[in-house]
C-alpha cells in the first residue's frame, strides 16, 4: 500500500484545504524545461517505462552508481529491461532522498500503482506501465493535456533550427510550446573545439557570415528576432557567476578576432568578451518586453574521466561556491543604468548564497511590474521539499512571497509533471502550519488566492506568453 494518500505531506487541516481547494485545481504553465520539442511536435509514444522514465534522467543516475550499479545499466548498452530492474534494485535504498518520492508519486499519478517499487515488484509494475503506454492518453501530447500543461518553454540554442517549433507554431495542439533563447556557446571563445563548430552551424541558420563581431552580433540577433516570432518570450544563461568585466566594444572584437582565427584566449579575455555579450543580451531581452532567466552557481563536469566518456549533463555536476553578490550585483546595476534592465528570474544553486539572493532581487525593483525581478524557485539539488522551503522561508523573510511565480518543471522527462503537485503541497503545508500555530489569519479569502497566484496566475501575468491565459 502506498504512503502517497490524499494528506502526502500536508500534516494539517490547514494544509489540506488550501491544496486540495486551491492549488491542485490550477493548471500548469511550465516556463522552463529541457523537454526535446522533437518528441511533443511528433507525438512521440513511449515504447517502455524505460524510455519516459530513465532514458535521459541524471538524477537516477546518480543515485543508480552511489549504489553500485555499472555504467552498462545506467548510460551503457544492456537492455532497457534490466536497465530498468536495475533502477528498481537501487529505489529502497533512495529513503529520505526525494527520488523515493518522486519515484512513487509518477508511477501513482501516470498508471496508478500504488505499489512500492523495488526489485520483487518491479517485474509487475513494468508490465502495467507499459501496457499504458501504448494508449494515446500517454504520447507525449496526451500527457500534456493530462496534467493540465497550457505552455511549455523549451531551452534551445540559437542555432536550433527550431524546425520542431515551427511544427508546433502550426499544430492544433492547445498547449502551446515556445523556444526559450539559451546562447551559451556564444560565450565559449576560450573554447574552440565547441566555438568554431557552433559558429558554422549558426552561419546557417542565421544565413549571415560570422567573419567578426558585428557578424555574430547580427546572426544573433536575427536568432533572437526568429525566436520572438514564433512565440518565444524568455532567454536563459547557465552561469557560474555573473560576468561583470564590462569593456568597449573594439575590446570585445579583438577578443573575438583572436578566437574565430583560431588563436588563444585567455580565461581573461573569455570573462571580459562574456561580460560584452551578457549585457547586448539583456539589451535585446529588454526591447523586446523579454524575461531574462540566469541559473547561477552550478560546478559542472567535475570527473574528467567519465564526462570524457560520457559527454556533459550525464550526473557529474554540483553546487559550486563562487561568491556571486557582488558581480551579480554590478550586472543588474549596468543594465539598470543603461535603463534597459529586463524582467529577470535568478535561480541559486547554493543555499549558503539565498539571502543573498533574496535581498538583492529588492536592489532592483522599480515599481514598474510587480515582482519585476524574481528570485527562482528552488533549482537543481534544491527542488525537493527541504530545499523549496529555504527557498520560500527566505522569500518570505526578504521579500513578497505574495508575487513569486511558483513552479516549473527543469526536466528532461515527460515523467516529471507531478514536480508541481510535490511542491503546490510543500507550499500549502508551510502556509497551513503557520495558520495554525496563529502566524497567519485562517481566512481563505487572504489565502486562497495567493495560493492560486503562486501556483499559476502569477506566472500567467508576469511573462505574457502569447495565446497563453487568454480565458
Amino acid at each position: 500500500m502506498s504512503f502517497i494518500t490524499d494528506h502526502f505531506l500536508l500534516q494539517t487541516k490547514t494544509a489540506r484545504r488550501l491544496y486540495h481547494e486551491f492549488a491542485a485545481p490550477q493548471p500548469i504553465l511550465d516556463y522552463h524545461c529541457h523537454l526535446p520539442p522533437k518528441d511533443v511536435a511528433e507525438n512521440r509514444q513511449f515504447q517502455n517505462l524505460f524510455e519516459i522514465w530513465l532514458e535521459g534522467d541524471h538524477y537516477k543516475w546518480r543515485a543508480m552508481r552511489s549504489n553500485g550499479v555499472p555504467e552498462r545499466y545506467i548510460t551503457g548498452d544492456a537492455p532497457p529491461y534490466e536497465k530498468f530492474l536495475a533502477w528498481a534494485k537501487t529505489v529502497p535504498h533512495t529513503l529520505r532522498n526525494p527520488l523515493y518520492h518522486w519515484t512513487h508519486l509518477e508511477l501513482q499519478r501516470y498508471f496508478g500503482i500504488r505499489e512500492l517499487l523495488n526489485a520483487d515488484t518491479a517485474p509487475k509494475i513494468w508490465k502495467r506501465a507499459n501496457e499504458q503506454l501504448a494508449r494515446a492518453e500517454f504520447s507525449a501530447q496526451g500527457i500534456l493535456k493530462k496534467f493540465k500543461v497550457v505552455a511549455v518553454c523549451t531551452t534551445d540554442d540559437p542555432a536550433d533550427d527550431l524546425c520542431h517549433h515551427q511544427a508546433l507554431a502550426r499544430s492544433s495542439l492547445p498547449c502551446k510550446v515556445y523556444p526559450t533563447f539559451r546562447p551559451d556557446k556564444a560565450l565559449m571563445v576560450h573554447r574552440p573545439d565547441i566555438l568554431r563548430p557552433w559558429l558554422a552551424q549558426l552561419e546557417k541558420v542565421s544565413d549571415t557570415e560570422i567573419r567578426n563581431l558585428d557578424g555574430l552580433l547580427t546572426a544573433l540577433k536575427k536568432r533572437h528576432d526568429f525566436f520572438h516570432a514564433l512565440g518565444g518570450r524568455l532567454s536563459d544563461h547557465g552561469l557560474e557567476r555573473c560576468y561583470d568585466a564590462f569593456i568597449p566594444e573594439r575590446r570585445a572584437a579583438a577578443i573575438f578576432a583572436k578566437a574565430r582565427a583560431g588563436r588563444a584566449v585567455s580565461l581573461e579575455e573569455q570573462f571580459e568578451f562574456a561580460s560584452f555579450m551578457m549585457l547586448q543580451f539583456g539589451y535585446w531581452d529588454a526591447e523586446k518586453g523579454w524575461t531574462k532567466q540566469l541559473h547561477i552557481g552550478a560546478q559542472r563536469n567535475n570527473n574528467t574521466r567519465l564526462f570524457r566518456q560520457l559527454g556533459p549533463d550525464t550526473g557529474f555536476d554540483s553546487i559550486g561556491d563562487w561568491p556571486q553578490a557582488r558581480a551579480l550585483a554590478n550586472y543588474l546595476d549596468r543594465l539598470d543604468q543603461d535603463n534597459r534592465l529586463p524582467r529577470m528570474v535568478l535561480y541559486n544553486l547554493n543555499p549558503a548564497a539565498n539571502y543573498v539572493f533574496g535581498t538583492m532581487i529588492g536592489n532592483f525593483q522599480d515599481g514598474s511590474v510587480p515582482g519585476k525581478i524574481q528570485w527562482g524557485s528552488g533549482w537543481w539539488f534544491l527542488d525537493q521539499k527541504e530545499g523549496m522551503e529555504w527557498q520560500l522561508n527566505a522569500l518570505s523573510n526578504l521579500g513578497l512571497l505574495s508575487r513569486f511565480i511558483g513552479m516549473l518543471t527543469d526536466s528532461r522527462s515527460f515523467m516529471s509533471y507531478p514536480r508541481h503537485e510535490y511542491f503546490r503541497r510543500t507550499l500549502c503545508n508551510l502556509l497551513g502550519r503557520d495558520v495554525e500555530n496563529g502566524e497567519l489569519p485562517e481566512d481563505d479569502a487572504l489565502l486562497g488566492p495567493l495560493v492560486e497566484n503562486i501556483c499559476y496566475r502569477n506566472a500567467l501575468e508576469y511573462l505574457r506568453l502569447p495565446g497563453v491565459g487568454a480565458e
